[in-house]
């Protein structure tokens, strides 16, 4: 069991519009709290938006903040998954999200071992590198898993155990064909899933939060779950795959 300890997104001054993570105050007696109740990780969200810049500043306080977090939380014996999400919103090109998370992840990496953070005791739950939602192009699953792939060898060390990806807002068809594309081949890490969205879907339309319709919600969140331990073993077939699957799920601006 774990939980979410950030405290949302707030305005973040100076930058181009952009947003930074709250939640370090009392953070540590917090963790220490929700280790007594039973949680043995942490989640802590902060974006990054490419439409935005990113300005510099944006970027130094994502890593910084996580970096803190994760520190706070291997102290107080939670496993921290380090999440800075990489909007998809934005008409750019594959290249760009490239050139972003690579500037991202060496901030984070940067930070986290300024904080003396184990590597070995963290997850990460990056977003996939993709084209921007608005971009003219779709990317195919192959390319999207060779310049993701190249992102994570160039910037992650192999200490670190599992990269879980979120998806995004992407549709659950696309999001377990990339994660099927990337372990075609053996990777330093353990590279699996960590979605909501891209699990949900399918089941949430199938429930319509009506009792009589929780059995054939249950089956489609089987199928789901079944279709990306596939994936993550290298092993997925879309084949059988159905309509609602492959809807795309990405709202602008979208926060939870």
């Amino acid at each position: 069991p774990g939980i979410k300890v950030d405290k949302g997104l707030s305005p973040l001054p100076g930058s181009n519009n952009e947003s930074w993570c709250q939640g370090l105050d009392g953070l540590a007696s917090r963790c220490a709290e929700y280790y007594k109740q039973g949680a043995r990780f942490a989640k802590w969200r902060t974006v990054v938006s490419i439409p935005c810049g990113p300005s510099a500043l944006a970027v130094k306080e994502a890593a910084w903040g996580l970096a803190r977090y994760a520190a706070i939380s291997q102290d107080n014996g939670l496993v921290p998954i380090v999440e800075p999400e990489i909007l998809l919103d934005g008409d750019h090109s594959i290249e760009r999200t490239l050139e972003v998370a690579e500037n991202v992840w060496a901030e984070v990496f940067y930070y986290l071992a300024q904080n003396n953070v184990v590597f070995e005791g963290i997850l990460l739950k990056p977003s996939m590198v993709t084209p921007g939602a608005e971009h003219k192009q779709k990317a195919s699953p192959e390319t999207i898993a060779k310049f993701t792939l190249k992102m994570l060898h160039r910037r992650v060390p192999p200490a670190v155990p599992g990269i879980m990806f979120l998806s995004g807002g992407q549709s659950e068809l696309e999001a377990t064909l990339n994660l099927n594309a990337m372990n075609q081949g053996p990777n330093p890490w353990h590279v699996s899933f960590s979605y909501a969205r891209a699990l949900q879907n399918t089941v949430l339309k199938t429930w319509q939060g009506r009792p009589e319709n929780v059995e054939a919600a249950q089956e489609a969140l089987l199928v789901r779950a079944k279709a990306n331990s596939q994936a993550q073993l290298g092993r997925y077939s879309a084949e059988g795959e159905s309509e609602e699957a492959k809807e795309g799920m990405f709202q602008k601006g979208y926060t939870y």
